[in-house]
């Protein structure tokens, strides 16, 4: 009989070598492409890894970096110019101040020209890919907003930061929701989107993963920034009033659905990708006193209700499952009918995350 962790550091560790066994390093799928399924997925290994103190999930990381760059600093396989495939830029910060390696410091470079080339809408914002012009997804936030903004601070370009900044507050005023406080998944400044809103442009629906990348971006972008700066404020205020939207819709075992206001329609579904992003985000913003102390509750009944909701097999094997595929924009009946998952990239990335935030909230409340 399987004994199930009693923490959130021993669910990661469970998740963490779930998949090492699963895959080699360099085997991670989309197998060679520099993409953010393995950059999501590596980016909470790598927390795991700190928390733990366990260099085999470092070097785990580090190996799938060396795997999928050449010896000039450019990716082997990449959708250049495309928000999804700058992700992974993030792992090469740790990598870097850990070996001092300066092959490194090049792959930084590339992908922040990645950034550079992105298209950028009339508003400025930044086309979620070259091919979708004039769309805003939400998912972009996360994609190119922590490692864009970390790279200003680390290297001395201030004006980065604020593009990130600029591009938050832009994602607000086109896809916010004044009614519930959601935000849409998506936004095309042409409004020619076979989903897009003749008049407003944005989507139709609020799906769970696209907005719980959101807050987890904006607290990672403030970490780049000193808490004495205003935009600091202005920042953890966006966090806090979409997180507070979104717990009024939390689930009764703690999780979130696949779309998030239409918790009793019919075909809806408790979703463990976007339940994971908002407990990460949740306990994070509690510890930066965004949320108030009490709202640390509603993290830890998402994560109670997450894992709980996971399976072992015999061979001790942790199961990420109710992960939504990778998805586009639709309406509801779409969202709805996207198959599931289980230790999918997405699944297991947003699961870690959500073990390594809410190892740090517990550590924050016990002093």
């Amino acid at each position: 009989m399987i004994t199930r962790p009693d923490s959130p550091l021993g669910y990661a560790l469970a998740a963490a070598e779930t998949m090492m066994r699963k895959f080699k390093a360099e085997d991670l799928p989309p197998k060679g492409h520099f993409h953010y399924h393995q950059g999501v997925f590596l980016s909470g290994m790598l927390k795991t890894s700190a928390l733990t103190g366990r260099d085999d999930i470092f070097a785990y990381a580090k190996d799938w970096i060396d795997s999928v760059f050449n010896d000039d600093g450019s990716a082997k396989d990449v959708s250049y110019g495309d928000l999804d495939d700058i992700q992974p830029g993030i792992l090469l910060y740790p990598i870097y101040d850990r070996t001092k390696d300066e092959k490194y410091r090049k792959e930084m470079d590339f992908v922040i020209g990645e950034y550079l080339a992105c298209p950028k809408c009339q508003n400025g914002g930044l086309y979620h890919k070259v091919r979708l012009t004039g769309q805003m997804w939400l998912d972009g936030l996360y994609m190119a907003g922590p490692f864009v903004s970390e790279y200003g601070r680390r290297f001395g370009h201030p004006e980065y930061i604020e593009d990130i900044y600029h591009e938050i507050l832009t994602m607000r005023k086109v896809n916010e929701d004044p009614v519930t406080g959601l935000w849409y998944h998506a936004w095309d400044e042409t409004k020619t989107a076979e989903w897009a809103d003749s008049v407003t442009g944005h989507s139709h629906e609020f799906w769970g993963r696209s907005i719980g990348w959101v807050p987890v971006a904006i607290l990672d972008v403030m970490d780049q920034m000193d808490s004495s700066d205003p935009r600091w404020k202005t920042l953890g205020d966006t966090a806090a009033d979409l997180l507070n939207a979104v717990m009024k819709f939390q689930g009764e075992d703690g999780r979130w659905y696949q779309v998030v206001d239409k918790i009793h329609e019919k075909g809806n579904w408790p979703e463990n990708s976007c339940s994971s992003l908002f407990a990460a985000a949740i306990a994070k913003a509690v510890r930066y006193g965004v949320l108030p102390k009490e709202a640390a509750t509603s993290a830890h009944k998402a994560f109670k209700g997450v894992s709980e909701s996971l399976g072992f097999t015999e061979d001790g094997n942790l199961e990420v499952g109710n992960v939504c595929i990778g998805t586009g924009v639709g309406d509801y009946d779409f969202y709805i009918q996207r198959p599931c998952s289980v230790n999918d990239l997405h699944g297991v990335g947003a699961f870690l995350l959500m073990c390594a935030s809410m190892e740090e909230l517990r550590r924050w409340e016990n002093g």
